[in-house]
C-alpha cells in the first residue's frame, strides 16, 4: 500500500498551535512519539555503551572549602581538561533552588491550549523577554526534541512582575536569579584568576552583563527509545549555570 505523504512542516505547525508543547501530547495520553521526535538510526545512541572507567567522574569543586589558591587550580585544571565542573559550597540557598524548581514545575505542568498562561506566553520572537515554547529551533532542527522550555531574561534588561505567569512568582525566580548571578561572579573571578588575571577582567569585560533563565521540561517519553530530552550541543553564552533535579540524566562528552 502506498504510504499517504508525511508532511513535517504541516505536523510541526500543529503542534505551535496547540500551545502545549511535549507535556500536552503527554497529558492528551500519547502511547507512540510522533514521527517529528524520532531519532533517525544512524543518530541513535547505542544502548550497550561499556560503562565508563570508575576514573571518569566530573570533578566536584568546594569553593566554600580550601584556601584561594586551591580553589583557583582546581578550577583551572577543571576548566582546562572538562570545561566543565560541578560545585558546593556555593552559597545558593537549597530553599531558593527548590522554590524555584517548584514553580517550574508547576508552570510546566499546568494545562496548555487556547486562554491559558501557556498560550499566552507561546512565542519565537527573539525579543521577548518571557516566552514559552517547544523547542526554540522546532522548524529548523532534523529532530525535535522531547522538552518543553520556559524562558525569561533576567538581564540586562528584566521583565514585569506582569509578563511572568502565577505559577512563577515574581519574588521567587527573581530571588533565584540574584543568587546565581551572585555564584556566577564568584566564578567569573575564579577564571580570570585562573587565567593569571585580576579577579574582576572577566566581569570588567562585561562577561557578566546578561543573565537568561532556560528552565527546561522533560515530560515521560512513552517510547524513550526513539527520541531525545536534548541534541548533543554546546552552549553560547559565556557560563552556564545549571540546577538538576533529582531526575538526573545530564551526559557531558568527555574525550569523545
Amino acid at each position: 500500500p502506498s504510504m499517504a505523504a508525511y508532511d513535517r512542516a504541516a505536523e510541526l505547525r500543529a503542534l505551535d498551535a496547540t500551545f502545549s508543547g511535549v507535556r500536552g501530547l503527554v497529558a492528551a495520553g500519547a502511547t507512540h512519539v510522533p514521527r517529528i521526535f524520532r531519532v533517525p538510526d544512524h543518530h541513535r545512541e547505542p544502548s550497550s555503551q561499556e560503562p565508563p572507567p570508575p576514573s571518569t567522574s566530573v570533578p566536584v569543586i568546594d569553593l566554600g572549602g580550601a584556601d584561594r589558591a586551591t580553589v583557583v587550580a582546581a578550577v583551572r585544571w577543571a576548566a582546562a581538561e572538562w570545561g566543565f565542573f560541578q560545585v558546593t559550597g556555593h552559597g545558593v540557598p537549597p530553599e531558593s533552588m527548590a522554590a524555584a524548581v517548584g514553580a517550574v514545575r508547576a508552570f510546566h505542568e499546568a494545562d496548555g491550549g487556547e486562554g491559558s498562561e501557556k498560550a499566552r506566553l507561546y512565542s519565537r520572537e527573539p525579543v521577548k523577554a518571557v516566552k514559552y515554547q517547544c523547542n526554540f529551533d522546532l522548524h529548523q532542527s532534523p529532530v525535535a526534541n522531547w522538552r518543553d522550555t520556559f524562558y525569561i531574561r533576567m538581564a540586562p534588561d528584566p521583565p514585569d512582575a506582569d509578563e511572568l505567569p502565577e505559577t512563577c512568582r515574581i519574588d521567587t525566580m527573581f530571588e533565584y536569579a540574584k543568587q546565581v548571578m551572585n555564584l556566577g561572579n564568584t566564578l567569573f573571578e575564579l577564571l580570570s584568576e585562573a587565567l593569571g588575571l585580576d579577579p574582576s577582567y572577566l566581569t570588567d569585560i562585561d562577561c557578566n552583563q546578561g543573565q537568561i533563565l532556560l528552565c527546561h521540561y522533560f515530560p515521560p517519553c512513552p517510547q524513550p527509545e526513539l527520541a531525545i530530552g536534548t541534541s548533543r550541543h554546546s552552549d553560547s553564552t559565556f557560563m552556564t549555570i545549571l540546577l538538576q533535579d533529582e531526575i538526573g540524566g545530564l551526559q557531558i562528552l568527555h574525550e569523545d
